[in-house]
């Protein structure tokens, strides 16, 4: 399977892309690719070195003809995002991605592609080991733990670099050059519970919500797609609505930065109420496929018998329920100065009830810092109220956009006379390393471009061959006509 996108052209950089998918490459567990990077500039004859957080910095002189350009950091990330299908046995820890070559599309077998940043990582590699290109001086820059952190870029170090031009090739849409970005920070809630036992008369269910896209919690909030932690919360408070409630369990949703796609939790109730209970499930199944019938049409909500456990009591059930419904997920705020920008959202991303202990995590985002503070305070406000105590972590700085960016002008007008049509100006919801690079390296004139990437972060990620040929012609000519130093 992986062997029909070596084929593809351009063919040295899904070569690079095949070899990089090979590689596992995890976040927080990027020795291995780090060290493939390595090798690769040792086999490439080039300069090499890591900083002490673990990013590498591969540099390489400018073409013949090209010392007189001003040299250009070549950015993107090394880790991806782990994400796979219930039904798909996989080891990302000790697996390479299977891919698979569909008509115009390069996806992976029920697993996350990590075309979110391989491609961009592969493109720099391409140019790192190319012999025909004409480009300026560079400095290769590929950090690590972006997906859960962005720790490589935070702990960069500030004088390992020297150029004034930074492309980052991390952006999911060919159309688009990107001018800045929004900034983000984790919320964590944890809670104990007592649990305490029932009588025989209580019956146990298992409810399952599955088959949800999921999605990219920055780029793809503003589609409406449905988050299974609150669906599987809605039907709950829809069954406690018309009987004695009790919940066990709750397991929904994994990384902080994907859409929840499945989500299950584990309830009891008397047996008299059973039928007004299951009704009102049914009732609340109903209406929820309804709603999502477009959006979603391979949900999946179903409910079991199962063994008994011991369970919240009535109170604790009920403000566990209420906390869920009440904190804020999906869109907070647009932007009042970007047409159809994002500038502020929550996403419930993992909820965790295991033997009386909660854990939540909520990863808001927001292009304006004082946006951010309002929201992530308004989550952590609805926490509190339930005797949840939060923690912040994992905060990051927005990337404000600059009009008057040297290097804008040029993408600008090198994309018009490549493609004939003008490009997209745009700063994105996600949550690009420039920001903070940007505080690493005050000054440093920045823009984001890429390829076509689809469901980045979930097993339906994809990405567009004839686009990843359009941005490997585009990123070609710009190197070729960065400015005089």
């Amino acid at each position: 399977m992986s062997d029909a996108v070596r084929q593809l052209e351009p063919r040295h950089l899904w070569n690079h892309f095949s070899d990089l998918n090979a590689v596992p490459r995890p976040s927080k567990k990027e020795e291995r690719v780090r060290q493939f990077m390595i090798d690769f500039a040792k086999q490439h004859d080039l300069q090499v070195q890591t900083d002490a957080i673990g990013n590498v910095i591969i540099k390489k002189p400018a073409s013949a003809g090209m010392e007189n350009r001003k040299s250009v950091i070549l950015q993107s990330h090394l880790d991806m995002v782990h994400q796979k299908n219930n039904d798909t046995v996989f080891d990302f820890d000790q697996q390479g991605i299977e891919m698979i070559v569909n008509g115009d599309q390069v996806t992976a077998k029920g697993t996350t592609l990590g075309a979110d940043n391989g491609i961009g990582v592969a493109a720099i590699m391409a140019v790192l080991s190319s012999n025909q290109m004409k480009h300026p001086a560079i400095e290769a820059l590929f950090t690590i733990d972006e997906e859960t952190g962005m720790t490589g870029a935070k702990e960069l170090d500030k004088n390992i670099l020297t150029s004034t031009i930074l492309l980052n090739l991390d952006t999911e849409e060919d159309d688009e050059i990107d001018i800045g970005c929004a900034g983000g920070i984790d919320v964590t809630g944890v809670r104990s519970y007592q649990l305490h036992s029932l009588a025989n008369d209580y019956l146990t269910y298992t409810i399952t919500v599955k088959g949800l896209k999921g999605g990219h919690s920055g780029m793809d909030i503003h589609k409406g797609l449905g988050n299974a932690n609150k669906i599987c919360t809605r039907l709950m408070d829809a069954m406690q609505n018309n009987g004695d409630l009790h919940l066990a369990q709750f397991a929904g949703g994994g990384l902080r930065n994907a859409i929840p796609r499945e989500a299950g939790s584990v309830v009891r109730f008397r047996e008299s109420e059973k039928k007004s209970i299951l009704d009102a499930f049914k009732r609340c199944k109903v209406a929820i496929e309804k709603e999502y019938h477009s959006l979603e049409p391979n949900l999946e909500i179903s409910i079991k018998e199962s063994p008994a456990q011991d369970v919240l009591d009535t109170q604790d059930t009920q403000g566990f329920l209420y906390m869920l419904l009440g904190i804020p997920n999906g869109v907070y705020r647009w932007s009042p100065d970007f047409e159809d920008l994002v500038e502020a959202s929550n996403n419930l991303a993992r909820v965790d009830l295991k033997e009386g202990q909660l854990e939540i995590a909520c990863l808001t985002r927001s292009s304006v810092e004082s946006v951010k503070d309002d929201l992530k305070g308004t989550v952590r406000g609805v926490m509190r109220l339930h005797d949840v105590q939060v923690n912040f972590s994992g905060d990051y700085p927005g990337w404000e956009p600059n009009l008057n960016s040297e290097m804008l002008s040029i993408a600008k007008q090198l994309y018009a006379d490549l493609f004939t049509e003008q490009p997209r100006v745009v700063a994105c919801h996600a949550g690009l390393e420039c920001g903070i690079l940007g505080e690493r390296y005050p000054g440093i004139d920045m823009i984001s471009f890429g390829p076509n990437i689809r469901r980045a972060h979930s097993p339906d990620e994809f990405v567009e061959i004839s686009s990843v040929q359009k941005f490997w012609k585009y990123l070609s000519e710009m190197l070729a006509h960065i400015p005089l130093k």
